[in-house]
C-alpha cells in the first residue's frame, strides 16, 4: 500500500527519465491524473493515456519528453509530505529559478501550476516544484 502517491508518481517519472525510458506507467487516481494534466499542460511530459494492465486494473501511461536526448524535467521534487505538509498564500510562494520553473499546488479550486493560480489569486498546498 502507498500513503504518498504523488511521492510515487514523481519518483517514478524522475527514475524513467533517468534511465532514458519513452514511457512509464503509474497506478491511477484522479489525483495522479490532476498531476499529469498540470505537467502535460506546461511541456513537462508528452502526455497520458489511461489504460488497463493484464490483471485489469486501471494504470495511467505516461510519456516522457526529452530534448536533444536530455529530459525536459532537470529537477522533480516533492515540497509537501505526509509528514509535513506546506501550505502558501500566493502573494508568499517564491518562484521556482525565477520562474523558469513551476510549483504544482492543490487549491480548492483543483491542482493547478502557481502561474495559473498567481492569475487566479488562490494559495493551497504546494505539492510539488519542477524545473
Amino acid at each position: 500500500m502507498i500513503t504518498d502517491t504523488i511521492g510515487d508518481l514523481i519518483t517514478r517519472i524522475r527514475n524513467s527519465q533517468m534511465a532514458r525510458l519513452k514511457t512509464t506507467r503509474s497506478p491511477f487516481s484522479k489525483f495522479r491524473e490532476n498531476v499529469l494534466k498540470v505537467l502535460s499542460s506546461e511541456g513537462y511530459i508528452g502526455g497520458y493515456t489511461v489504460a488497463n494492465d493484464d490483471a485489469g486494473h486501471k494504470m495511467l501511461q505516461i510519456d516522457l519528453k526529452y530534448y536533444n536526448g536530455k529530459p525536459v524535467i532537470a529537477e522533480i521534487k516533492r515540497i509537501s509530505k505526509p509528514g509535513r505538509r506546506v501550505y502558501s498564500a500566493i502573494k508568499k510562494l517564491p518562484y521556482v529559478r525565477n520562474g523558469l520553473g513551476i510549483h504544482i499546488l492543490s487549491t480548492n479550486e483543483g491542482v493547478m501550476s502557481d502561474v495559473e493560480a498567481r492569475k487566479k489569486s488562490l494559495g493551497g498546498e504546494v505539492l510539488c516544484s519542477v524545473f
